[in-house]
C-alpha cells in the first residue's frame, strides 16, 4: 500500500460543477429522436463532454477513491507511510489557513484534528478535506490509499497505468 497526496483549489462556481466530478456512466445516453429532440441532443452533448474531460481535468471528484482515476500529473506527493503523508496535509493547511474564509476553520486546534484524520490511512482509510477560501475559492485536499484502495479496490494505480 502506498498513498498519494491530490490539491485543488479554483473557483467554487467550477467546483460545483457535478456532472464533471462523477465519472462518465459505462452506457451513453441513447441517441436523440431527432434533431427535435433538444434535451436528448443536450444530454448527448453533456455525456461526451463528461467522457472527455472526467478522465483529465483536475476538478476533484464527488468520491475520493475516484482519484486514482486521474492522470499521475495531478499527484502533489507519495509516501509508503501515513505519517509523512499527514505532514503534508498539515502543512498544506498551515500553508492555507491565512485565506480560509471563516475565521473558525483558521484555528489551530481545529486544524490539528483534521491532520488526526490521517490516522485512516494507516488501515486503507481515504482523507478528504475542503474549505472555502477568500473571495470565491475552494480548497481541496485528499490523500488516497492505492494498490489497494479499500471504497475502489479494481481501482489501478495512476503510477501503473
Amino acid at each position: 500500500m502506498h498513498i498519494h497526496a491530490y490539491l485543488w483549489t479554483g473557483p467554487k462556481a467550477h467546483f460545483d460543477e457535478d456532472a464533471l466530478r462523477r465519472p462518465p456512466y459505462p452506457d451513453p445516453p441513447p441517441p436523440p429522436a431527432g434533431e427535435d429532440d433538444k434535451d436528448g441532443l443536450r444530454l448527448t452533448a453533456r455525456y461526451r463532454q463528461v467522457v472527455a474531460e472526467f478522465p483529465v481535468t483536475g476538478l476533484p471528484p464527488i468520491e475520493t477513491a475516484h482519484w486514482l482515476m486521474k492522470p499521475s500529473k495531478l499527484i502533489r506527493g507519495t509516501w509508503k507511510e501515513p505519517k509523512p503523508a499527514a505532514e503534508w496535509l498539515g502543512l498544506q493547511l498551515a500553508e492555507y489557513a491565512p485565506r480560509f474564509a471563516s475565521e473558525q476553520d483558521r484555528d489551530t486546534t481545529r486544524l490539528a484534528v483534521h491532520v488526526a484524520a490521517a490516522e485512516r490511512l494507516g488501515w486503507g482509510g481515504d482523507v478528504s478535506l475542503g474549505h472555502y477560501l477568500n473571495g470565491q475559492s475552494y480548497l481541496s485536499l485528499a490523500l488516497v490509499t492505492c494498490t489497494p484502495n479499500n471504497a475502489a479496490p479494481d481501482t489501478l494505480c495512476p503510477e501503473r497505468r
